[in-house]
């Protein structure tokens, strides 16, 4: 499954590069994208287990960015 979400609070490009990183390393994920300029992740995951991946994207976003949300 691929879904794109809009991030909230994404201040720094740096952090969203760190961000994309993290997620790509979940498992599950079999790619993931953090375009800041637009402000949108970009994540194909597993179906089966999409939901806990979003949520374990969520953690690795507040690891590098504690105000970065994902508006799902």
């Amino acid at each position: 499954m691929r879904k794109t979400f809009k991030l909230n609070e994404l201040d720094c490009a740096n952090c969203g590069a760190k961000i994309e990183a993290g997620i790509k390393q979940i498992e599950g994920v079999n790619d993931a994208k953090v375009t800041f300029m637009t402000q949108k992740l970009m994540i194909d995951a597993d179906d089966a287990r999409f939901d806990q991946i979003v949520d374990e994207a969520q953690k690795v976003a507040h690891k590098f960015e504690p105000d970065c949300d994902i508006v799902r």
